[in-house]
């Protein structure tokens, strides 16, 4: 299993409509590196769902339901999207300045590339974030 982080800004796309959805084409990307990031993603791996902008915090965990496919938003070139549902609302989100201070978080790409919307994450970077949100 691999282990990812996606940022969308709430007031574009918030974690209550993943959750009220119930599954969502992750559309719009389109930097290159994340989208070779996407295209890594496999059905099955946990992917935690962080709001950028407003709020800065990991708010909940999602996995890949569908790998991905030709993102139907796209108009021109190759760009690519994979479908998430929504797995775990965290009773404790993670902000920003928890993840940047933490010793064991400061190589996420999270921090190092902060514009970066689909990160690949470190199990041991997974555990850290999913127990801080539990904490």
């Amino acid at each position: 299993m691999n282990y990812w982080l996606v940022k969308s800004e709430p007031a574009a796309f918030a974690w209550p409509q993943l959750l009220k959805d119930g599954r969502t084409a992750w559309t719009g990307v389109r930097n290159f590196q994340a989208r070779n990031n996407l295209r890594a993603m496999k059905k099955g791996d946990a992917v935690l769902f962080y709001h950028s902008v407003t709020g800065k915090e990991v708010v909940g965990l999602a996995r890949v339901a569908r790998e991905f496919y030709p993102d139907p938003t796209a108009t021109e070139g190759d760009w690519s999207c994979v479908d998430l549902v929504p797995e775990k609302t965290f009773a404790k989100p993670v902000p920003l300045e928890i993840i940047k201070t933490d010793r064991r978080l400061k190589d996420m790409a999270l921090v190092k590339q902060s514009r970066l919307s689909v990160t690949p994450m470190t199990p041991a970077q997974f555990d850290r974030l999913r127990q801080l949100a539990t904490d």
